[in-house]
């Protein structure tokens, strides 16, 4: 059975649940609040879709000041609020309980301002990720976070989960991209931190708000860096006979001071998933492959490729293709991209996001083989090699209860040793309710009790996102 508990929910607000609509209703327009069940069991789950909860009510304000308004009502009525972007949250963070509404932030969903002399913009919480690159495309700017979901993720989860994406070895990841977010507490306080200007006075709240996942406020407004594109771009695929070659080759080339745009591992297994949906050309007779990508003029990106290529040929490297074209390159990037739905569909799967020192890869991919092999299950990995977020993808049958267990048990195992290892439960998907159990393994007592005294200076009572990132009260399930 599955093993990660849920608080019971609260009997008393079960019983008022049709006051608490009523009073939403008095807020929001008619097409603002959903209240029948076939409604709210679309956001009974998000991307960890094992686990689901129908929510008590949604709400779908269109303007700050709705969202608000619903958060003062809510704490007045003693109500929980879970906030969510679009969903794609592949640790539960999203994930509701029955006496919590849910604050879907999708009408959101302007873009505020764009300054391309400052180069930042400022825009609402539901707009997509993609949407800011493709708002400032033509002036040759774009936003550098770039997440597998990026079609459809919005940036208010962005900044809650602090999500990365393939380009964010050299660019960064949402905190390195975020200069300022507007907020609302769960008092319906209005807040601002950060903004435009540089070297904003007073405390920094920024690092503890992105990647907090969700208990500070609901984030309503970003605003985030634009980026002067590049003069050009180019991805090479390198094939290895091994793994660990592979793997050994990341490390070297991090070793050597090269900072690549973009970095990306896949095994012979993703490769094969991959291949067979997006025809981007790769060589399905190796074990292992990773797309380097590097930008800058032509003759920059020449000198940069020689030296990657180089370290390569010294970890026995068997196949080098460059790509020739925009066609091809957008083929090869199609391929990664997608790597998450075409493998799903081959088998369900549980993709975990612990991160490992790059000079300890080899050793981390041998340990979730072997994890993995102890449970029967199998495995394919896709990741960002470069900054050692490993993203292993454990495969199983969802409607094989005793396969479930053994998934999220190897899982847990895999997220253990990358801690061992010297790395961390998360590189980018976030806690949730996925990884709150094990927080124990990477932070002291005294780490965990300093967290909660952050949140709880936000949000004493716990309402907003409850039951996410810290164990439960009475131990783990």
């Amino acid at each position: 059975m599955p093993q990660i508990a849920f608080p019971p929910p609260d009997p008393a607000i079960l019983a008022r649940r049709e006051d608490i609509v009523a009073g939403l209703a008095a807020i929001l327009p008619a097409d603002g609040l959903i209240a029948d069940l076939a409604g709210r069991r679309a956001f009974e789950t998000d991307a960890l879709t094992a686990y689901r909860r129908p929510p008590l009510a949604v709400a779908l304000p269109r303007s700050v000041e709705e969202v608000a308004a619903v958060m003062r009502f809510c704490r007045d009525a003693g109500v929980n609020v879970v906030p969510r972007g679009a969903g794609t949250s592949l640790s539960g963070g999203a994930i509701p309980q029955e006496d919590a509404i849910v604050l879907g932030l999708s009408k959101l969903n302007r873009i505020l301002e764009v300054n391309l002399a400052d180069r930042y913009a400022r825009v609402q919480a539901g707009v997509t990720n993609l949407a800011i690159s493709e708002a400032v495309a033509a002036d040759g700017f774009f936003y550098a976070p770039d997440p597998s979901s990026q079609l459809a993720c919005t940036i208010g989860g962005n900044v809650g989960m602090n999500s990365g994406g393939a380009h964010c070895l050299k660019y960064g990841v949402t905190v390195n991209n975020l200069i300022g977010v507007k907020l609302v507490a769960v008092d319906g306080e209005i807040l601002e931190f950060g903004g435009p200007q540089p070297d904003a006075p007073g405390l920094d709240w920024l690092g503890v708000v992105c990647g907090g996942e969700g208990p500070l406020g609901v984030v309503v407004e970003a605003t985030v860096k634009l980026i002067r594109a590049a003069e050009g771009a180019r991805p090479v695929l390198f094939g290895f006979d091994s793994c660990a070659d592979a793997s050994r080759c990341v490390a070297a080339i991090i070793a050597a001071g090269i900072v690549p745009v973009a970095m990306e591992y896949m095994d012979k297994p993703a490769i094969a998933i991959c291949e067979n949906f997006a025809k981007a050309g790769y060589p399905l007779d190796v074990e292992a492959m990773l797309i380097v990508e590097v930008e800058g003029g032509e003759a920059e990106m020449a000198a940069e490729l020689e030296r990657i290529a180089a370290i390569a040929k010294t970890h026995g490297v068997r196949v080098i293709r460059e790509s020739m074209s925009a066609m091809e390159s957008a083929q090869i990037w199609k391929g990664r991209k997608s790597a998450f739905g075409a493998t799903g569909r081959v088998a369900d799967y549980i993709c975990m996001d612990g991160t490992v020192p790059t000079s300890r890869l080899p050793e981390a991919l041998d340990r979730v083989g072997e994890i993995c092999a102890s449970y029967g299950l199998r495995v394919a990995n896709v990741f960002h090699a470069g900054d050692g977020n490993m993203h292993p993808l454990i495969l199983y049958d969802v409607n094989d209860p005793e396969q479930q267990r053994k998934a999220e048990a190897a899982g847990m195992d895999v997220l253990r040793m990358s801690v061992a290892l010297g790395g961390s439960l998360t590189g980018e998907h976030g806690v949730g309710i996925e990884k709150r159990d094990l927080m124990s393994c990477q932070f002291s007592p005294a780490d965990l009790a300093q967290q909660k005294r952050v949140r709880a200076a936000f949000d004493p009572q716990a309402r907003l996102n409850p039951a996410k990132v810290f164990p439960l009260e009475g131990g783990a399930a």
